[in-house]
């Protein structure tokens, strides 16, 4: 009995539990709704109360002027609309490069310091080249031996003296150790290390005494009479950013500025990015630019020739559109008019207008914030 009791208790107060949450939820949702009904009231008042305000000060205006909110007019004209977008890009070299030895061997000499200049083909480290100058003594020990053996066979040979085999064996004799010859002096020329371009010595890696190889850099060769800027952009512009297109390089590290021209775009899109790279090339004959410095990139990606422009500022918007304030002669007065305009690229602070303004419409450019539309204005 007990237990019958205390079961319905609970089932009681689990019901009481519902009521009290859908009550709470009931009186939220009516609080909201509350509010939203009241920010549409005082959004109406505030629209009667600015068309009150336009109509007393325009009964106030005299013929003199007094009263009237005064402004400043700009009449509109055609002009030369760019947008611009701006990236980051790096300044890299073609001829920036490590040198590595041809042949393996110990470091004996280094002939150059860091810093310096060389030219193409100057010879920067040798390598110890005694084992290959004793095999270099031996074969030409040889060879002076194959040369003269087979001078005396061709001799014979030539007078129907002796046999072919021997004649053949010495020219076969001499010919191999002239190959091997001209191998080892081949080998001897790489054990000189020597530069594959013109340009500085930027960094020398190894030290005399050390061994080199061709999988082990000796030092880094720079020359940046020629540099190139590459910088990674949206795919949206894919169509807008083209070779030849003139782009603006500022790096903030030199306080410079200079105009360049897009070398190539690339020709596939990152997947991961959704970005393609452009390359802009340089002189760079002073040297002030260097590999991995940061510039900023400003491409034009669209142009207009007679475009109407406003700045941005001005562009304000109801639950109509956007709109700006113009002057306009109402009965013998000039008042400020509401102007809806259709607007298209935002760049730099100003707005391209593509429909809804004139050219010769005066724009209110001063004092648009204290006028609504119908307000009386002096200029």
């Amino acid at each position: 009995m007990k237990l019958k009791k205390l079961h319905i208790m609970n089932k009681i107060a689990l019901a009481l539990i519902v009521l009290v949450m859908a009550a709470c939820s009931a009186k939220t949702a009516s609080n909201k709704a509350e509010k939203e009904e009241e920010l549409k009231t005082y959004k109406k008042e505030l629209s009667d109360l600015k068309k009150k305000i336009a109509k007393l000060e325009e009964e106030l205006v005299d013929d003199s002027g007094i009263g009237a909110v005064g402004v400043v007019i700009t009449p509109i004209e055609y002009q030369l609309y760019e947008h611009f977008v701006d990236v980051t890009g790096k300044v890299e070299a073609d001829k920036n490069i490590l040198v590595s030895p041809e042949a393996a061997g110990k470091i004996i000499a280094i002939d150059v310091k860091e810093g310096d200049r060389v030219k193409k083909g100057q010879v920067l480290a040798r390598l110890n080249t005694e084992m290959i100058e004793r095999s270099l003594d031996e074969i030409k020990i040889n060879l002076q031996l194959a040369s003269t053996t087979f001078d005396r066979q061709a001799n014979l040979w030539n007078q129907n003296i002796g046999s072919e085999m021997e004649y053949l064996q010495a020219k076969s004799q001499k010919e191999s150790l002239e190959q091997k010859l001209e191998g080892l002096q081949a080998q001897l020329d790489m054990a000189h290390l020597r530069a594959p371009i013109n340009g500085v010595v930027d960094d020398i890696i190894q030290r005399q005494g050390e061994m080199a190889g061709p999988q082990m850099p000796f030092a880094r060769l720079v020359n940046i009479d020629q540099v190139y800027v590459s910088a990674d952009i949206s795919e949206m512009y894919l169509q807008k950013v083209k070779a030849g297109d003139k782009v603006q390089l500022d790096f903030p590290v030199l306080n410079t500025t200079m105009d360049a021209k897009v070398y190539r775009t690339s020709s596939v899109i990152d997947a991961d990015s959704r970005t393609f790279s452009v390359r802009i090339n340089l002189n760079n004959a002073s040297g002030d630019i260097k590999p991995n410095m940061l510039t900023v990139l400003k491409l034009r990606t669209f142009a207009a020739e007679n475009a109407i422009v406003v700045p941005s500022i001005l562009v304000k918007k109801d639950f109509t559109g956007e709109f700006v304030f113009i002057a306009s002669e109402k009965e013998g007065k000039m008042v400020a008019k509401k102007q809806y305009i259709t607007s298209g690229i935002k760049d730099n602070n100003n707005t391209l207008v593509t429909d809804g303004l004139n050219v010769a419409d005066k724009l209110i450019t001063r004092g648009y914030a204290q006028v609504v539309d119908g307000s009386v204005i002096s200029f």
